[in-house]
């Protein structure tokens, strides 16, 4: 195996299941706490072009690497938006301070 070859195989590997782990996460908390919409939505974005640029259509470390992990940065999108939405926090009741006191 060659190293062009292996650095191929690694971001098919390592990208998609970066992804599975914050997938997973947010699956077993049941919440998108802390999470970044935008930032996964640009990674999908990302990924879908770099797999147009690459122009490597049917090698199964472009699709796995690429495609698969943008579909995964869209799963985590979705869920963020539908399943697991964010609360905003109730407005709490503040006391006004009297003058003088501390």
């Amino acid at each position: 195996m060659t190293i062009t070859q292996i650095a191929g195989i690694l971001p098919a590997v390592v990208f998609p299941a970066a992804t599975l782990v914050q997938l997973i996460r947010m699956i077993r908390a049941r919440s998108s706490a802390g999470l970044s919409v935008a930032t996964w939505l640009l990674f999908g974005f990302a990924n879908l072009a770099i797999y147009i640029y690459t122009e490597r259509y049917t090698e199964w470390q472009a699709i796995i690497g690429m495609l698969f992990t943008a579909g995964l940065d869209f799963a985590i999108v979705g869920l963020a938006f539908c399943r697991y939405p964010r609360r905003r926090p109730a407005l709490e009741v503040v006391a006004p301070k009297v003058l003088g006191a501390v």
